[in-house]
């Protein structure tokens, strides 16, 4: 949801409130939230107690100045007090402490807003406090990620901060300076830190997830479009051609460029190794292939004969031939050892775009501009099959690894795949949508790669046809994509100038859980399938029994906010950020129908109790009702003055129930779409109505904390069920009618006893906000989904979570069992270890004085020993790193942590690499003392 013109002045007036709070005052109230641990900064501000308590410490400061003087301090330190706490108030309920501000969405607002606040020294002094506060309260963690996000955006001096024990998650950290701050204990989630500058940082104890950095993935030094790339045998080197006529070899470890070579004179169109991986040929514009030794690096030697730009150029599985194609529309085979040419394959009208050979190395397949593709016989020399059936030229073809099927791709956006043996066409797989000009099966010729001007990669199961997964990152078209020999990581080069690394097996495994908010779950009336929508943009499908994944669906360009199966379990319907509705069978994964009407967000759907119905609310204040047959609108229904976040079909009769940000809920007739009655009570926006089974009562869950529930004969409201201590975002009944569940903002899941009206049971596992909940068809299981992009399923009847699906198993890690299954330790806040020993319940802590004797004895060393003789690198001025978006980590301190990318990674050897020094290696070497 884009931020509105509304909010953006909102937020302006809640940071002008502190313009003129002391700085001063901020440290004090720090100090004391660490000396108390205080985990409710809002709670403890409020109290007039602790108020008294401050306005103590921060006057003893002031106890040389007159009378007079100290009554107007205690006077401003009292309505700074009062600001500060009205401030936090206003900015705990605003989206600045809910959604992630780093975000395209959110670019316009930031910028507007840096304008207005950048000049005003105590509201980034303000925006530190709140980056501060993510260690002392948890519910301000998204808050303090803004604010040091918009710090950096601002360029405000960060460097030799103390930052210990923060807590990030979900935000840009883009060329940050932290030069020389101590990072400490801090907690980062889902950070982009590319750029970052860490030189002289201390980072003790450390637990960075789900890192993002653009270094480990790209590859910059091209400075014009990267035509092609091609993997070493060995996987330890990646050749790529370019525009900016150079050859460029990147060691795939530590993601640097190895060589250089400038020969050709023009762009070099494609690079290639052979199958030994001794020699590497390339192919240009100048009209010339040149052969390299892949290991001197030195040419080999030039091979003259197309009169026009070579395209494309492969070798044979013995690696004794080489063929070429060119604008010249020729076909050549080369011989290595001599260098000669064996023979010219004519045939073509147009340019031979690409050519390689069949697994055996007796067939070639080409394809060019005049949209065919031939099949040449190479003992024969001569054309044995014309396939045609592209309506555009033909830029890609590669044979499978069994060799019975090739691949095409062409700028008619679809990919063919054919039957060498019959030259019929086998399948067309469409999704991209533009021209497509890179294709690439994986070795075990199960996944298919390509790259397009649509600017994504995308990879195909062969077996079903389907789309498994869709790459985004490069900014222009896609010209090469390219398998590793291990099959874990594609290559692809770009006009954009960069060459990116895409973890193929790690994004595979990524698929098992969503990798934002999870808004909306449902079960399927079995109840041995679920169905999650999320944050990011997909829709998942959950065996229950195994707690395996079934499918992704992949087809909304928004947040899903809104999941529900079709009474007989077939159809799926999702509602959207991006204003669609979608309809998806559940045994193919296939998109059935869009149903486009609403022109804003999409936040609930719900099918009739017959299916044939759909009922939509959005955040446009309307209603939509579906013919699910014909796909079409049926009806709209108007009446709320605010967005419409739920909708929910009576299971008896034709009755619709909607919630909306205006406070109320509404029955509608669905036969004539009138109202048939406004339930009003709650004094906030009511973000979720369920109906009981016999449909005699109707459950709603508001802003206001609070759940209601209402007699739907009459209207009147029969019980309020208080406890939450939040927003209640979710309520869902058990199919007995009896229980009723509810999630909030609080991060609780509550059960509710509905004949008496008290809470039976309270689950608390969820990290962040309690989304939705659902109830399985038998009443015996009950799913969550959180903000914390996880899943849970609780067991109802013996009230305990059963299992837990994360998106990223990883963030485990900092939990640890002893062999022994007795001792568990974990990290926790106060730069301490903790350990739990099981049996005699004993817990102890390691202080944190060990961590700061082993820095003192370190920093004493350096000062004693040559940095140079230990490969610590010298600090490069923070000026210098800022003016260049390359990660640095030169001379930073490192003890005890952990640094995970969002590929599951260990960032451990980048760190070295860019001159970090873990303090371990000095402890093993007994260098410093133990």
């Amino acid at each position: 949801m884009n931020c509105t013109r509304q909010q953006e002045e909102a937020l302006t007036d809640i940071f002008a409130l502190v313009k003129d709070v002391e700085k001063q005052i901020l440290s004090v109230i720090l100090e004391i939230f660490r000396q108390e641990k205080v985990q409710n900064c809002i709670g403890y501000l409020s109290d007039n107690l602790n108020q008294k308590h401050l306005e103590q410490q921060i006057l003893q400061q002031a106890e040389d100045f007159k009378q007079v003087d100290i009554e107007q301090k205690l006077y401003d330190v009292k309505n700074n007090i009062k600001k500060i706490t009205d401030v936090l108030k206003k900015i705990k309920d605003h989206d600045f402490n809910n959604k992630d501000y780093s975000t395209k969405e959110y670019l316009e607002f930031m910028q507007d807003l840096i304008k207005i606040i950048k000049n005003h020294c105590q509201i980034n002094e303000f925006l530190q406090f709140l980056v501060l506060l993510t260690f002392v309260d948890k519910t301000l963690i998204q808050c303090g990620s803004n604010s040091l996000h918009l710090l950096v955006q601002m360029k405000v001096d960060l460097r030799n901060k103390n930052f210990e024990n923060i807590k990030i998650k979900n935000t840009s950290l883009v060329g940050a300076n932290l030069f020389g701050c101590n990072l400490s204990g801090s907690e980062f989630y889902n950070v982009d830190i590319s750029g970052m500058n860490l030189n002289g940082a201390v980072l003790f104890n450390c637990k960075w997830n789900n890192i993002r950095i653009q270094v480990l993935n790209q590859l910059n030094g091209h400075t014009l479009s990267v035509n092609s790339v091609c993997f070493s045998p060995d996987r330890t080197t990646l050749a790529s051609g370019s525009a900016d006529f150079s050859l460029r070899l990147w060691d795939i470890k530590i993601g640097q460029q190895k060589a250089k070579i400038n020969v050709h004179t023009k762009y070099i169109n494609s690079v290639c190794y052979s199958p030994d991986g001794n020699i590497l040929a390339s192919g240009g514009s100048d009209n010339s292939i040149r052969i390299w030794d892949a290991k001197t690096r030195k040419m080999r030697a030039k091979l003259n004969g197309h009169s026009q730009c070579i395209k494309t150029v492969f070798f044979s599985p013995d690696g004794n031939i080489l063929a070429s194609g060119s604008d010249d529309t020729s076909i050549r085979l080369w011989d290595i050892k001599t260098g000669q040419q064996k023979t010219k394959l004519d045939g073509y009208s147009g340019t031979v775009y690409s050519v390689s050979f069949s697994p055996d190395g007796n067939i070639l397949a080409s394809g060019s501009d005049d949209e065919s593709i031939c099949l040449w016989d190479i003992k024969a020399e001569q054309q044995k099959a014309k396939l045609n059936g592209h309506s555009g030229p033909v830029y890609s073809v590669c044979f499978s690894p069994v060799g019975n099927t090739l691949a095409s791709s062409s700028r008619d956006k679809s990919i063919r795949l054919w039957d060498i043996q019959t030259g019929q066409q086998k399948a067309k797989l469409d999704g991209h949508t533009d021209a497509i000009y890179s294709v690439c099966f994986s070795r075990d010729g199960n996944t298919l790669a390509s790259g397009s001007n649509d600017t994504s990669i995308c990879l195909w199961d062969i077996n079903t046809g389907q789309q498994k997964a869709k790459f985004h990152g490069h900014t222009s078209a896609i010209m090469s994509v390219c398998f590793s020999p291990d099959e874990d990581t594609l290559a692809s080069s770009s006009r954009d100038k960069s060459i990116r690394l895409w973890d193929i097996s790690t994004r595979q495994k990524k698929a098992y859980g969503h990798s934002g908010p999870v808004y909306s779950v449902c079960f399927s009336p079995v109840g041995n399938t679920l169905a999650s929508g999320s944050d990011d943009e997909s829709l998942c499908i959950w065996d229950i029994k195994t707690g395996q994944l079934k499918a992704k669906l992949d087809g909304h360009s928004g947040t899903v906010y809104s999941v529900c199966f079709s009474p007989d379990g077939n159809s799926l319907a999702s509602g959207s950020n991006d204003k669609s509705i979608r309809l998806w069978d559940i045994q193919t994964g296939q998109q059935k129908a869009k149903l486009d009407g609403h022109i804003g967000t999409v936040y609930s759907v719900s099918f009739s109790l017959d299916g044939n119905t759909l009922a939509s609310g959005s955040y446009d204040e309307s209603i939509c009702i579906w013919d699910i047959k014909k796909g079409q609108q049926k009806a709209k229904l108007n009446g709320h003055s605010g967005p419409v976040y739920s909708v929910c079909f009576s299971p008896v009769g034709n009755t619709l129930a909607s919630s909306s940000r205006d406070k109320s809920i509404r029955l509608w007739d669905i036969q004539t779409g009138q109202q048939k009655a406004k339930l009003d009570g709650h004094i906030g926006t009511v973000y979720s109505v369920s109906f009981s089974l016999d449909g005699n009562t109707l459950a709603s869950g508001s802003y206001d904390k609070s759940i209601r529930l209402w007699e739907t004969k009459t209207g009147l409201q029969i019980d309020k069920l208080d406890g939450h201590t939040n927003y209640v975002y979710s309520i869902c009944f058990s199919p007995d009618g009896n229980t009723l569940a509810s999630g909030s903002k609080d991060n609780s899941i509550r059960l509710w006893d509905i004949k008496t009206a008290q809470q039976k049971a309270k689950f608390y596992g969820h990290t962040g906000y309690a989304y939705s909940v659902c109830f399985s068809s038998d009443g015996t299981k009950l799913v969550s989904g959180s903000s914390d992009t996880s899943i849970h399923l609780w067991d109802i009847q013996i009230e305990k979570q059963k299992y837990k699906q994360d998106c990223h198993i990883d963030c485990l890690n900092s939990i640890y069992f002893s062999l022994d299954s007795i001792s568990l330790a974990f990290g926790c806040d106060e730069n301490s270890f903790r350990s739990w020993d099981n049996k005699q319940e004993k817990e102890t802590e390691l202080k944190v004085r060990r961590q700061k004797d082993i820095l003192a004895q370190f920093k004493s060393f350096l000062f004693t020993h040559e940095p140079l003789s230990f490969n610590i690198q010298p600090i490069i001025p923070a000026l210098l790193i800022n003016q260049y978006l390359c990660f640095e980590a030169y001379s930073a301190l490192i003890f005890k942590g952990e640094f995970i990318n969002h590929q599951g990674k260990d960032l451990c050897y980048l760190l070295k690499n860019r001159g970090a020094f873990f303090l371990e290696s000095l402890l093993s070497q007994n260098i410093i003392n133990k």
